[in-house]
């Protein structure tokens, strides 16, 4: 999602998934740059350092972090996102989550916000490369979709003012989806909540 970064405000605030079956998903890319809300801050407190932010976008968690103290690393596919994340001070590699990582192995947790457990179109593979990353005892916090909400793998495409339509791969994980996904990938449901009508997961290696 995040190269969707540099349109204006107003195009921003307009833009949603849809799929190839014409279900609508909304896109709160106004979001990505405000400050970390009420709900991402406890979030945050959940995290275990060093913290990787997957498809960190312009990077409001991984500065947060940093403005707690608890060390933290951006990674975004899109050289766009990138760039305005480094403007706004933060330490972000632009790589895919896929690719050679620093530190495999050794991340206390990796945070999967703002509908990142759909990068790739397949979440039991992302789950299983991120257990890879964590050390022993890590986790994952993860943004989930409400309960009885379809679990599965989609095709979408970005609609709205100054989107550059094109079909990719993504996926949707409702509440009720997560645990098998989980446990596909060696990872074990710690803790579920929902806090400012958004639900979060906590998943322990």
């Amino acid at each position: 999602m995040s190269a969707l970064l540099g349109l204006e405000a107003p195009a921003r605030t307009a833009l949603r998934l849809r799929t190839d079956g014409g279900r609508v998903l909304p896109l709160h890319v106004d979001r990505w740059f405000d400050e970390p809300s009420g709900a991402e801050l406890e979030l945050l407190s959940r995290a275990e350092p060093s913290v990787l932010d997957v498809g960190c976008g312009p990077a409001r968690h991984t500065i947060a972090l940093l403005a707690f103290g608890v060390a933290a690393l951006g990674v975004d596919l899109s050289a766009r996102a990138v760039r305005a994340a480094r403007r706004r001070g933060a330490p972000v590699i632009h790589r895919s989550i896929f690719d050679r990582l620093p530190g495999e192995g050794t991340w206390g947790s990796a945070l999967l916000l703002d509908g990142n457990i759909g990068i790739g179109g397949d979440p039991a593979v992302l789950l299983s490369r991120l257990r890879g990353l964590l050390r022993p005892g890590g986790r994952v916090l993860v943004e989930l979709d409400p309960p009885g909400t379809p679990t599965g793998l989609l095709r979408v495409t970005v609609e709205g003012s100054g989107a550059h339509p094109s079909w990719f791969p993504w996926a949707c994980v409702g509440v009720d989806g997560l645990a098998p996904l989980a446990c596909g990938a060696g990872l074990r449901v710690a803790e579920i909540w929902t806090a400012e009508g958004r639900w979060f997961g906590r998943l322990d290696r």
